[in-house]
């Protein structure tokens, strides 16, 4: 839903994102592995079922195609652990960055979505996730996961495929 949103509302998603992320790691060079985004779209069969059931029932405007290609490039940072966790600790910071005077989203809405990422951050582990860690969580296709300290910290870490 939110790349729907977001190819509604925006000329050129894929790079208003990266931009954005860009200036959230404080990394210049960052960019998306187009490897890791291919592959994520061969096997998207369940990722386009679900959107195009979303659309039958008039909740997706957009060529369902265009946006899972969007959606598979948003999954396909390529991000250090220092670079992720500074990309999400407005997160733990009440919608504020780092190195920004502007908030990137109100303190209510960084709530809203630390209360998503504990139940669905981890997909299918979000329940065990939140009560091993008791913390708001994201993995990501690339074996990155952030964890959420609100008021405090975003701590990220990666691991490769087991």
């Amino acid at each position: 839903m939110v790349c729907d949103l977001l190819q509604t509302r925006l000329a050129a998603p894929k790079q208003r994102m990266l931009e954005v992320v860009r200036q959230l790691a404080g990394q210049p060079d960052l960019n998306y592995d187009r490897h890791v985004a291919r592959s994520e779209f061969d096997n998207s069969d369940r990722n386009a079922a679900i959107a195009y059931l979303m659309k039958s029932f008039g909740n997706f405007e957009n060529d369902v195609i265009t946006v899972l290609h969007t959606y598979f490039h948003y999954c396909a940072l390529r991000m250090s652990c220092v670079e992720l966790a500074r990309t999400f600790a407005y997160l733990a910071n009440k919608g504020q960055p780092l190195d920004s005077d502007e908030p990137l989203i109100d303190a209510r809405q960084a709530r809203q979505i630390n209360a998503l990422m504990v139940t669905s951050g981890m997909y299918d582990g979000a329940g065990e996730f939140a009560y091993r860690v008791g913390m708001p969580g994201k993995s990501g296709v690339g074996g990155g996961i952030i964890a959420i300290v609100p008021g405090e910290m975003c701590i990220a870490v990666w691991s490769p495929e087991t």
